[in-house]
């Protein structure tokens, strides 16, 4: 079968390997579309904290069932599904607490344990496979696992916020994402912020009250604006500007929460004293918690549309493409999708 190898920076061949053998427990999905993360762009660019190359790309995934191992009754051959792609050990004080995101001996794809979804047939332990609704295509199946990551993150900042306002600074995949699922949950003013102009018209169309943009407007100042001087109730962090830290920190009011869920691999300045005094909380969102992936699933089963996410399609043979039109954006660009 085709796969997808990131072998040095900025560099993707494709190589014929075996298709894989599954164990008793697990299933063997023909993959039909797979999506390109940022944390894929880590390792395209050589930044990421353990995904090393070589290594095959992806973990998003949506396909059909080919194969299933003698002990799996969850699913059948034929069935269509998405992966949730973690495996903790289901030993460690994480694991039995239902964070399996923090299992420090955890399997992921992309890594020697586990090959990635950048490939023509995907191995899966059938524990972590959830079928899709026939009404839900590959397309949008493939979204619920950066929409696990969102409803993760959104549940991490919920101090009692919901109802409230809600600023998502950095309106890319994840934040809009995130948009999509803090309109579920109910908050009443959700303020975006993106330097791109197009990524600023889907926060708005996608239903948010208010697309700021960072480069030539004072975010801050508009935000206290816009809430009456006293700031959002939670600001999450979805993109890596050098000062977003700061920037969220003073667009939260006093006793406020801000999360980041961005994946910031580099140093960057942080005024702790805002955090000191305005009292406020900064939380980490890492992945998703088992249950919240399944909260995931559960929305878009139950008809959240997301289709307008999905920007580019690329054939697997085309995945350096795919990697480069998201890195250098010189395009419009939401969600790009892999098709092997």
């Amino acid at each position: 079968m085709k796969a997808a190898f990131v072998t040095d920076l900025k560099k993707v061949e494709i190589r014929d390997i075996p298709v894989p053998e599954i164990t008793d427990d697990q299933v063997l999905i023909k993959t039909h579309t797979a999506g390109v993360c940022g944390s894929d762009l880590h390792l395209f660019l050589g930044t990421h904290p353990f995904r090393k190359a070589p290594a095959i790309l992806g973990h998003e995934i949506a396909g059909e069932i080919v194969k299933v191992g003698s002990k799996v009754t969850n699913v059948k051959a034929g069935d269509r599904v998405t992966v949730e792609p973690q495996l903790g050990c289901g030993h460690c004080h994480f694991c039995y607490e239902g964070s399996e995101n923090l299992c420090l001996s955890k399997s992921v794809p992309g890594t020697p344990k586990w090959i990635g979804t950048f490939a023509e047939y995907f191995p899966a332990p059938a524990s972590k496979v959830y079928k899709l609704a026939d009404s839900v295509s590959y397309e949008v199946g493939t979204l619920i696992e950066p929409l696990a990551v969102a409803v993760h993150a959104l549940h991490r900042i919920d101090q009692g916020t919901r109802g409230r306002t809600l600023c998502i600074l950095g309106s890319g995949t994840v934040g809009l994402l995130a948009l999509a699922v803090a309109k579920v949950q109910g908050y009443s003013r959700i303020i975006c912020t993106d330097t791109a102009p197009y990524n600023r018209e889907m926060a708005l169309k996608f239903g948010a009250d208010y697309a700021l943009d960072p480069l030539n407007e004072d975010v801050v100042s508009r935000v206290k604006e816009i809430t009456g001087g006293t700031g959002a109730d939670a600001s999450l962090v979805c993109a890596g500007a050098p000062n977003i830290i700061d920037q969220a920190s003073a667009c939260t009011r006093k006793q406020g929460v801000v999360g980041l869920v961005a994946m910031i691999t580099k140093n960057i300045p942080v005024y702790t004293y805002s955090f000191v005094f305005n009292e406020q909380k900064l939380i980490g969102s890492m992945t998703y918690a088992p249950k919240y992936f399944a909260e995931a699933a559960q929305l878009v089963n139950s008809g959240l549309n997301l289709k307008d996410y999905v920007t580019q399609e690329f054939a697997l043979d085309d995945a350096q493409q795919a990697l480069s039109c998201l890195a250098e954006k010189k395009e419009n660009v939401i969600k790009v999708i892999v098709k092997p």
